[in-house]
């Protein structure tokens, strides 16, 4: 059972967001299994384990993608990163995120703070479009991202199907840096695969 919600941080002085390490996959996984075992946006039926965490963000890292972390007094308190939109290299501008905060953080400012700091380390990497796949039902998270900008572009009825019923996928997008309004700089190369001596 989860304590009560800790108090806010004064002006969210007590709230820092930074690049996740290696040591917060642990804290991360406690995060990502709440989700998948009470939560309609991630439609995953299975716990991840920690070796599936540690690749996700090194393959993020690896594309120079940000992956980040919030910390909240000492604890972690929600985590977000961003993927490719698709692999077929004309979307290469465009990604996806993910963010997931801890049940005792919610309702604090960590996801506000989390998915701004996604759009801006994704907009000064070179990329345009930003797109969120957000649970039809999950009003927090929409006004989350109205609040920053994002808009509906598109709903997804019925296409997940978890603890007994089909839920919907609102799909939703913001432009990052100039958006569509001039040409693309090209991205920064891919870090070269880290090999195991």
């Amino acid at each position: 059972m989860s304590a009560a919600a800790p108090a806010a941080p004064q002006n969210q002085a007590g709230i820092v967001i930074r690049p996740s390490t290696e040591q917060d996959v642990p804290a991360m996984l406690d995060i990502y299994t709440h989700h998948i075992r009470r939560g309609l946006g991630d439609v995953s039926l299975e716990a991840a384990d920690p070796d599936d965490i540690r690749k996700r963000r090194k393959n993020m890292l690896g594309k120079r993608l940000p992956h980040l972390a919030a910390e909240c007094d000492g604890r972690i308190a929600g985590y977000a990163y961003a993927v490719p939109f698709r692999k077929r290299p004309a979307y290469r501008y465009t990604v996806k995120h993910s963010i997931y905060i801890h049940p005792d953080f919610l309702g604090i400012g960590i996801g506000r703070r989390l998915l701004a700091a996604l759009m801006e380390s994704c907009a000064a990497s070179g990329y345009r479009q930003m797109i969120g796949y957000v649970d039809a039902s999950n009003a927090p998270s929409i006004r989350l991202h109205e609040s920053a900008g994002f808009r509906e572009v598109g709903r997804l009825p019925a296409v997940g199907y978890k603890f007994g019923r089909w839920t919907d996928s609102i799909l939703m997008q913001i432009a990052l840096g100039p958006g569509s309004s001039e040409p693309p700089v090209p991205l920064p190369p891919k870090k070269p695969a880290a090999r195991n001596p």
